[in-house]
């Protein structure tokens, strides 16, 4: 086996219909659609849950949330499974890691109470040596590299995301539009960045797995000077939600418990602000994106790599009133997914756009099998190599995409208080069509949107007799895909008199 260069690209919070590539009439992606036009775009690729953790857990590990049980942001990851950075380190690679994986440690695998994993949600994936770690928690990298440029660093570093005091222009605009208060060349993004290509220039010779994991556009929503104004607020499509909120959030009692955890500023000109801001933040980690392409094309080492390029959720923005990534919502799993293979069996490929479903759950297996290594057992995806060297859609391929959003939160018990529910009915289940998108709750309601005559996802159908053949089939294939995807690391494994029988069904 001949390894070759891994970069593994992860942006937090991007929306997948925020590419220039896919027509966004505002945002521009030029560095993005570059990489497109290397590689194969992935048009319709979904995360499976929200928020930070779980998503990664999934990403890492290919497996569905009802798999991997990391329910929540400081739900452990269970140490029982591998995930991609084991697998690369078993394939001989040293895989590093430049930002954060946001990983839980497995508290059974720690003797020592007083072990800083246990006081940290955002801890680093087993597998991955980190070269830079970069958290919320943690800015003491990037805060050490601006004290070296000479910035001052205030006593609570967060107040560097404040608004430039007395900016010129402030007050005839929303609150997010004044600047940060380092610039452009400082930002957190740039030095992932120049910590990323310092290391690639040091690294010397032997192939290399590295994940540069992004943490913008995820707010605060405040972008420094020449990016802050990049975008009008009026610009761009009107907010996909009801005009009246409490019409919208009467639909489930669920989203009104959002829009009191996690609602966006009811003033439209804030909202169009924070939107325009959260725009901008994107064209700046696509700057930064773009000089980490020059750097690889300069130095011939994207002949050899491998670039996938996903974030791990989206954002609502404003639509259905909401910010963050919650719920059943389109915004807050509709992702770009990038695969760039740069062999000559990809050739044909280039520049190509895949419409069929693709999940989280598929990058593992795609990466591990460029790595030349078995798809671990655990993976409830499958790779995408098919379409990036044949550009051609497996007969027996999923139509829709699933969604699970676990809202439990074992300290604070909000949505059991509020919702009456017990923890374990705090999840959802989604099934999401090209024609339909059902929504099951484990407290037994349910919703049902019609795509075709309610796009934006308003009207709730599930009750409408009309759709009663349409709510039965889309249960059933909600039941069929959890059977078919039950946890089985062991089911293919049989004792017997004559000694150990294993067999692996190639079709997930």
């Amino acid at each position: 086996m001949v390894r070759q260069n891994v970069l593994y690209l992860t942006v937090d919070e991007w929306r997948g219909d925020c590419l220039s590539a896919l027509g966004h009439p505002v945002v521009e992606t030029p560095n993005l659609d570059r990489l497109a036009a290397r590689g194969v775009l992935f048009t319709n690729h979904w995360a499976v849950t929200a928020p930070c953790g779980p998503s990664r857990a999934s990403l890492h590990t290919g497996m569905y949330l009802m798999n991997h049980r990391s329910v929540e942001n400081g739900t452990p990851l269970d140490d029982r499974f591998t995930n991609v950075a084991r697998e690369a380190r078993a394939a001989g690679y040293d895989p590093v890691l430049f930002g954060y994986t946001d990983t839980t440690v497995d508290p059974r695998t720690v003797s020592d109470p007083a072990d800083p994993r246990l006081r940290t949600y955002e801890g680093v994936l087993p597998g991955f040596r980190a070269e830079v770690l970069l958290t919320g928690e943690d800015l003491s990298p990037w805060l050490r590299w601006l004290e070296a440029h000479g910035i001052d660093v205030p006593a609570n570093p967060h107040g560097l995301f404040d608004p430039r005091p007395d900016y010129p222009g402030a007050d005839a605009h929303g609150r997010s539009w004044a600047p940060t208060r380092f610039p452009a060349e400082r930002t957190e993004t740039a030095f992932l960045t120049e910590s990323v290509m310092g290391w690639l220039d040091r690294h010397g010779g032997e192939p290399w797995f590295l994940h540069a994991s992004y943490i913008r556009p995820h707010p605060p929503f405040r972008a420094p000077e020449g990016y802050h104004d990049r975008y009008d607020p009026e610009a761009g499509a009107p907010f996909r939600r009801h005009p009246d909120r409490d019409i919208e959030t009467a639909l489930h009692p669920i989203h009104q418990f959002a829009v009191q955890v996690v609602g966006c500023d009811p003033d439209e000109r804030e909202a169009r602000q924070t939107r325009a801001t959260y725009w901008a933040n994107m064209a700046e980690v696509d700057d930064q994106i773009g000089r980490l392409l020059d750097h690889l094309d300069a130095s011939g080492l994207v002949d050899d790599t491998l670039i996938v390029l996903t974030s791990d959720h989206g954002d609502q923005m404003g639509d259905h009133w909401l910010l963050q990534k919650l719920g059943w919502w389109d915004e807050s799993y509709h992702v770009p997914l990038i695969v760039v293979d740069p062999r000559p069996a990809a050739d044909g490929t280039r520049g190509s756009r895949v419409d069929a479903v693709t999940e989280h759950v598929d990058v593992m297996p795609t990466i591990c099998d460029w790595m030349g290594v078995e798809v671990p057992l655990q993976c409830d995806g499958r790779a995408l190599q098919p379409f990036v060297h044949d550009g051609l859609v497996p007969g027996d391929w999923r139509h829709e995409a699933h969604i699970q959003w676990d809202f439990r939160n074992p300290q604070r018990h909000m949505a059991e208080d509020m919702l009456g529910l017990t923890m374990e009915q705090c999840c959802l289940d989604v099934v999401r069509g090209a024609q339909h998108k059902y929504v099951h709750f484990a407290d037994g309601t349910a919703l049902l949107f019609d795509l075709d005559a309610d796009p934006d996802q308003l009207v709730d159908v599930s009750a409408d007799p009309a759709y009663a053949d349409v709510v039965a089939d889309l249960r059933g294939r909600l039941l069929t895909w959890r059977m078919r995807h039950d946890e089985r690391t062991l089911t293919g494994h049989l004792v017997t008199h004559g000694g150990l029988v294993v067999r692996r069904d190639p079709r997930v």
